[in-house]
């Protein structure tokens, strides 16, 4: 009877599908799927399953509207203080304070929306990568149809190149090989076969299995898909990525808890001198602008300006250094950094395959990459180096290299990524391209005549060349393979028997190699005469190739900066633990050859963790074979343990551990377009050391937020005191309504400015990171800023009452005294933010220029509303005089004074104190 395509109702949801089709049968595939893998699926079959799945596509995550970007710019609460403020001026009459904190409001909220504009776009990303075609049997006939209309049950036809773009089980395979590395972080393609796979086995195990958004490297094959958009390995992550919630960053919560305690203390005030003014007699429509005034000059408002504009130029410095940075505040997130959870490959490693060792009969022989000339290419154990054209073995696997190989390299002088093939064949044509074995002269020496592909049950690959006298048979696979199917051994002198005692010496010289974390290839060779003979058979065995995903140059240096800086840095790899500890050690990671490594099946929930287990998980530096949900478990702990944790990766499996630590970062050369738009920060060069760049700048950052906003903080408090203490004993208020905000958006914001753009000192790396929850104004320094408002109040108030009491001016000049005497004491004050350490006139605020231009610009604006009649009038202030000038230069040098006495006491007690530590 002829056979029809299976149709069937029985396939309800994705749930019905087999829960572990890696460990089934292909019968019990097929039949869990309802299927005739020889027919695939009825039309009305298709039909009726795609109603019940849906398409096959990643789920659509709305992105935030640009009006939704600018409302959020707006629901910071200093912001919306402000913004009732300046309505209470428009009420009052008052159009130009209320004009001038609006636009305060304004260049602040559109800096902020430009930059987050450009937020990241994660799902639309993974979405991106299901946009291509697939190859299906339906109805017994081969068809091409989109990809997103496969439904469970569809047969796919794969061919080396092609997208996989469902999760699929493989039913037949021909020398099948799949680039798994954007879900596994595998630096090797992975050769898939049909036996079942049994247990629960992680992704890179998974030998029989392909899934959505990797490719097909080699080979050809069939597979039954088992899983489509949602419910794929790729969708999986897709939903991590939607699930894990985007968290303010430190510096926001930090801001956020100092603007919420300075607008109660702000009403607080305005309502306490307004009230005591009333009360006093004092005029009620003067009293209520000054209590707004006041209430405003207690919030700095240049504070998210100037944080704005500080963490906008470290990412200008950044950039250069090749890290881009998508959110501002992510700057200064990273320089807080005390952990980094890093992958292996393109992170620490080149994500390129490169030949290191060889094991010959004479000896076990280093690879040099990088050679003064080739004739040092190959050294021995003591030393020296060997010829290629003098010894037989080396020469011969060389020559198997090449033959045994399907890719090919970029022509001279086009780029790396001219290479076509398996990098595991490109690194071996490199090996032996420096003594000009190529294929294009093997090939015109040697012609192919047949090939037996890699086939993964018996782990070899095998080309017969012609040659004068029959066949030349060059063998490459699998080590414990390749030498069952030899008798002899090719050494220097000739060939010798290759008894079982020296397979086995070899089995254990594959093992140690191994144990290195290099992958290991057996070479072997024969000649015969025909072309039909068996390729496995009478072998004669060249030697061991060891390979590795080179660890990058600078990764070294860079983890001892980490070091130093109190920074930890883990290891987190799909990769094998072998690998994982090789790697480790070589780049510095790891101080012990056999440091231990968490095994992703040693991972349990975080739930059920004991606290012993919890502790030996934040001890460790190295995982392996880890899958994107023991990633975030990983980050999730160290938060849990007080740590802020940086996540670095590049692959689509990184996505949702960079989305969930505290700053990601992406790797803009290798890295998927998924990671990138999932982080936080993306490394232009890959280089792990321009993230140390990054920390260094974070930390500057966050040091110079703290300078401004301490001396934001100390300038508003001394207008605060001024005017309450005359408010308290009934004297002409000292300062005016706008003088006030004349200071606190001329004077007080370039100074600052001025600091938020410093360097920062020589030894911030060498400072333990800042703990989780330390904020930017910790007791020490509002102690601080109560005694420079203080001083600067005193010196204030003292120069109103030398006008008034010695010189006897009128109200109008005195209070022009006292205006200009604070505007000037607000200006030297700036040098009082030095660190304690440093000294008096080496320090990195003298060497600032732009404190320098900040202090000449604002003394300009200064003289302008004394002598430009317009401002004079508006501001209500006079031309002091000769004397007056005297008075304001002397009072308000009064202040700097006093703070740098204090700071020279402070850095003499630190320099005891480190002394006696």
């Amino acid at each position: 009877m002829k056979k029809t395509a299976i149709i069937s109702t029985g396939l309800k949801a994705n749930g019905d599908i087999a829960s572990s089709p890696w460990s089934l049968s292909l019968q019990e595939v097929a039949d869990k799927l309802h299927v005739d893998p020889k027919l695939g699926l009825a039309m009305q079959e298709v039909t009726s399953r795609r109603r019940i799945h849906g398409p096959n596509i990643l789920r659509e995550i709305r992105s935030k509207s640009a009006f939704t970007i600018l409302v959020n710019q707006f629901k910071n609460l200093i912001v919306l203080f402000l913004l009732a403020a300046g309505a209470l001026s428009f009420a009052f009459g008052d159009y130009v304070e209320g004009i001038a904190i609006l636009a305060v409001i304004l260049i602040n909220a559109v800096i902020g929306f430009l930059t987050e504009l450009k937020g990241a776009r994660s799902i639309e990303a993974l979405r991106k990568l299901g946009t291509v075609s697939s190859r299906v049997r339906r109805s017994g006939t081969a068809k091409e149809i989109p990809a997103k209309a496969l439904v469970p049950g569809d047969v796919v036809i794969l061919e080396g190149g092609d997208i996989v773009t469902a999760d699929l089980r493989v039913l037949t395979a021909s020398k099948l090989q799949a680039d798994e590395s954007v879900l596994t972080g595998e630096s090797v393609p992975v050769s898939k076969s049909i036996d079942p796979v049994p247990g629960d086995p992680s992704i890179a195990d998974r030998s029989n299995m392909l899934f959505k958004g990797t490719a097909v490297t080699r080979g050809s094959g069939e597979a039954v898909v088992t899983g489509t958009g949602m419910q794929t390995e790729l969708g999986k992550i897709s939903e991590l990525v939607s699930e894990t919630p985007e968290e303010p960053t430190p510096l926001e919560k930090r801001l956020d808890r100092l603007g919420h305690k300075l607008i109660w203390v702000s009403l607080g005030i305005a309502v306490f001198v307004g009230f005591t003014g009333i009360m006093a007699g004092r005029d009620f429509i003067l009293m209520i602008e000054t209590a707004i005034a006041l209430a405003v000059a207690s919030i700095p408002e240049g504070l998210p300006i100037v944080a704005t504009i500080a963490m906008a130029r470290g990412v200008w410095r950044m950039a250069k250094r090749n890290a881009l940075i998508k959110e501002l505040a992510a700057v200064e997130t990273l320089g807080a950094t005390s952990v980094i959870c890093t992958d292996k490959t393109g992170t620490l490693t080149e994500n390129r395959m490169t030949v290191t060792a060889l094991a010959l009969d004479i000896d076990y022989l280093t690879v040099n990459e990088k050679p003064g000339n080739k004739k040092e290419i190959f050294q021995l154990q003591d030393g020296s180096f060997l010829d290629p054209l003098a010894h037989n073995p080396l020469l011969q696997a060389l020559e198997i290299s090449v033959l045994c190989n399907n890719s090919s390299l970029a022509a001279p002088g086009e780029k790396e990524g001219k290479n076509v093939g398996d990098p595991l064949e490109i690194a071996l044509l490199s090996f032996a391209s420096p003594f000009q074995i190529t294929r294009q002269g093997m090939e015109e020496k040697f012609p192919e005549e047949r090939e037996e592909a890699f086939d993964s049950d018996v782990k070899m690959m095998a080309t017969f060349n012609r040659t004068e006298s029959g066949y030349r048979v060059a063998v490459k696979g699998a080590p414990e393979n390749v030498l069952m199917a030899c008798s002899g051994l090719m050494t220097g002198q000739g060939i010798q028997e290759l008894n079982a005692e020296k397979k086995k010496f070899w089995l254990n010289k594959n093992d140690a190699m191994a144990a290195e974390g290099l992958r290991i290839l057996a070479l072997a060779v024969k000649t015969v005469l025909e072309l039909d003979a068996a390729p496995y058979e009478q072998l004669q065995f060249v030697g061991l190739v060891g390979l590795i995903d080179p660890p990058r140059q600078d990764v070294r240096q860079s983890l001892e900066e980490c070091r130093s800086a109190g920074i930890r840095v883990i290891m987190a790899t799909g990769d094998q633990p072998v690998t994982a500890r090789a790697i480790g050690y070589a780049v510095g990671l790891v101080e012990d050859p056999e440091a231990p490594v968490i095994h992703g099946n040693d991972l349990k929930d975080p739930g059920e963790l004991s606290e012993q287990e919890i502790n030996k998980l934040l001890e460790a530096n190295l995982f392996a074979r880890v899958n994107p949900k023991q990633k975030l478990d990983i980050i999730a702990l160290h938060r849990r343990n007080h740590a802020i944790v940086a996540m670095t990766g590049d692959g689509v499996n990184d996505a949702p551990a960079l989305k969930k630590a505290d700053i990601g970062i992406a790797m803009g050369l290798r890295g998927t377009q998924v990671a990138r738009e999932a982080s936080d920060m993306i490394l232009k060069d890959d280089a792990f050391s321009s993230i140390v760049h990054a920390v260094e700048q974070g930390r500057i950052i966050f040091k110079n937020i703290r300078s401004f906003v301490m001396y934001l903080l100390s300038c508003n408090l001394s207008e605060i005191m001024v005017v309450t203490l005359a408010s308290l004993v009934n004297a002409p208020l000292p300062l005016l309504p706008l003088q006030i905000l004349f200071l606190n958006i001329v004077t007080d914001v370039f100074p600052a400015l001025a600091l938020a753009a410093g360097e920062g000192s020589s030894d911030i790396m060498s400072q333990s990171p800042r703990q989780k929850n330390e904020p930017i104004m910790n007791k020490q320094r509002w102690l601080g800023v109560t005694a420079y408002g203080l001083t600067i109040t005193v010196s204030v108030l003292g120069a109103m009452a030398i006008a008034f009491l010695v010189f006897e001016m009128s109200e109008r000049e005195a209070v022009t005294i006292s205006f200009l005497t604070l505007a000037f004491a607000q200006l030297w004050h700036v040098f009082n933010m030095r660190d304690i350490n440093t000294g008096l006139l080496d320090n990195a605020i003298i060497r600032n220029p732009f404190i320098w231009g900040a202090l000449v610009l604002c003394s300009f604006l200064l003289l302008l509303t004394v002598f430009v009649p317009f401002l004079a009038e508006i501001l209500k202030v006079s031309n002091p005089g000769y004397v007056g000038w005297i008075v304001i230069l002397g009072m308000s040098v009064l202040p700097l004074l006093a703070g740098q006495a204090a700071l020279s006491v402070l850095s003499k007690k630190a320099q005891k104190h480190n002394k006696k530590h």
